[in-house]
């Protein structure tokens, strides 16, 4: 899981980002709200977990910002006010739960665990592109009508494909996603998993094709006349 940490004290940043990778997330931090609205505006995150007094913008702020252009991302509010009026500031600019500070590192775990599986129960849906009908969480597919299995990375991959079919998802989302818990993942290791899906899904009219310099994207034949 991707979780990106906004929080102006570095003690308790570094507590969170060892605490999070200790469960096996991916964490990225800044201590700046600019430098992580950048950041969170421009590449996909599973939770986003922000502290509400930053030194150079509003937290509430960059909530605003975060839920006009990332409407699903679960938000969880880090804050030393406890009134009430606060915690419903914040829950009305966009977050999903608030931590009060101070909190017990167990509860924030449970509260982040517990965002992210409502986040990803809410997604389970069936995408659609072309032959290919997948369901949200479920590693089996249909191609043509026709079930087939596929390898618990080859679906992770596809997943993270259908779910920006069109659009180019970079090699550091690819990497991130197929080893979540933050080990390397090398080019060439990424690109044997597209090979092998690639291998998999052209029988049925479906490219995953390569972006140089940037990523990959999957599309439908059918979608590729259109656009030539």
């Amino acid at each position: 899981m991707r979780t990106y940490i906004v929080e102006d004290d570095a003690e308790l940043r570094g507590a969170l980002v060892n605490l999070l990778r200790q469960k096996g997330y991916h964490v990225e931090a800044s201590g700046r709200g600019r430098e992580a609205q950048e950041v969170l505006l421009l590449n996909d995150f599973d939770l986003a977990i922000v502290d509400i007094g930053l030194p150079d913008m509003d937290g509430l702020s960059l909530i605003r910002t975060l839920r006009r252009h990332q409407r699903g991302l679960p938000i969880l509010v880090l804050t030393a006010l406890d009134a009430v009026d606060n915690r419903v500031t914040g829950l009305d600019a966009g977050a999903d739960d608030y931590l009060t500070k101070p909190f017990v590192m167990a509860e924030l775990e449970a509260r982040a665990r517990a965002l992210v599986r409502r986040h990803r129960a809410d997604r389970a849906q069936s995408i659609k592109i072309g032959p290919l009908e997948l369901t949200m969480g479920q590693p089996r597919i249909l191609l043509s009508g026709t079930p087939v299995d596929l390898t618990a990375r080859e679906f992770t991959l596809l997943e993270l494909l259908a779910q920006r079919a069109g659009r180019v998802v970079k090699k550091d989302q690819i990497a991130s996603s197929l080893a979540p818990s933050g080990e390397a993942l090398s080019d060439t290791a990424i690109e044997v998993a597209i090979h092998r899906l690639r291998r998999r899904l052209e029988p049925f009219d479906l490219k995953v094709q390569t972006i140089r310099g940037f990523g990959y994207l999957l599309e439908a034949k059918a979608e590729q006349e259109a656009d030539a």
